[in-house]
């Protein structure tokens, strides 16, 4: 079931921020070591550090990622900016998590936590032609490596099924080097998708999706990314410029004929 595709929150730029105030455990299922931790409104976030992996570009991966498949109707935690102060590294034990919490001082970013939620199981949960379709569609559009049967990315949770983990998609940002050229690509990987075999519909969902993320959705999301994870890149003389080229990019993928999805649509 899709819901409603578009919310206020997009026409005035607002993201909550919250203050992290207990680190509650790790979740060593990933590798950055992302971890479930509490914040100053008693809310439980399942915090992304920007001080592991791939630092802010995973951040700023998961938040584009997230808020645009919100946007289109998928169902995601609500995502978060998080105050991280290092001194709640001196809690902890662990040198490996100590020295994460102290990289990562400042700015991060977290998604609500869903108490009992499951992860996605194809063999146990059935999706329909329609949902499967638009998340195939969706994770080939932001060329999302990380939704296989291996590891689903995907939660159930009260009978619904939730989006997680976006942080190794939109990989183009690890080398800007001909980005426009990158946004005409297409993604092989999506031949491994999870869902690959029940999306049916993706002719459907590329003409109702191509509707809704307009440039003006795309560029509110853009809007969000923090200056201060718009800095230290050569490439660019401006954090404008930078974010632009988020825009750019994204805009210039979604340009007809959509090679992203071009090949399963025709049903090569």
């Amino acid at each position: 079931m899709l819901v409603s595709f578009y919310r206020q929150n997009y026409l005035f730029n607002i993201l909550r921020t919250v203050t992290a105030t207990r680190y509650v455990t790790p979740l060593r299922e990933g590798g950055s070591l992302p971890a479930i931790i509490e914040a100053d409104d008693d809310g439980l976030y399942v915090l992304k550090f920007r001080g592991a992996g791939q630092g802010v570009n995973a951040l700023i991966a998961e938040l584009i990622a997230g808020e645009l498949a919100r946007a289109i109707g998928l169902l995601v935690p609500e995502i978060v900016f998080v105050n991280l102060d290092a001194g709640l590294a001196r809690t902890e034990g662990d040198p490996e998590i100590q020295a994460l919490i102290k990289n990562s001082d400042g700015l991060n970013l977290a998604l609500d936590y869903l108490p009992g939620s499951v992860m996605f199981n194809p063999v146990v949960d059935r999706v329909d032609e329609k949902l499967a379709s638009a998340i195939v569609w969706f994770d080939a559009y932001i060329s999302n490596v990380d939704r296989t049967i291996r590891n689903t990315n995907m939660l159930m949770w009260h009978k619904r099924l939730w989006l997680i983990d976006h942080g190794a998609s939109l990989y183009f940002h690890h080398t800007w080097h001909n980005y426009l050229g990158k946004s005409q690509e297409s993604f092989s990987m999506i031949k491994d998708h999870v869902l690959i075999y029940y999306a049916k519909k993706l002719k459907e969902i590329d003409k109702e999706f191509f509707e809704k993320i307009t440039p003006e959705v795309i560029r509110d999301i853009v809007n969000l990314i923090p200056d201060s994870w718009l800095s230290g890149n050569p490439t660019f003389k401006s954090t404008g410029e930078y974010r632009n080229a988020y825009y750019e990019y994204l805009t210039k993928r979604l340009e007809p004929p959509h090679s992203f999805i071009r090949e399963l649509i025709n049903g090569k």
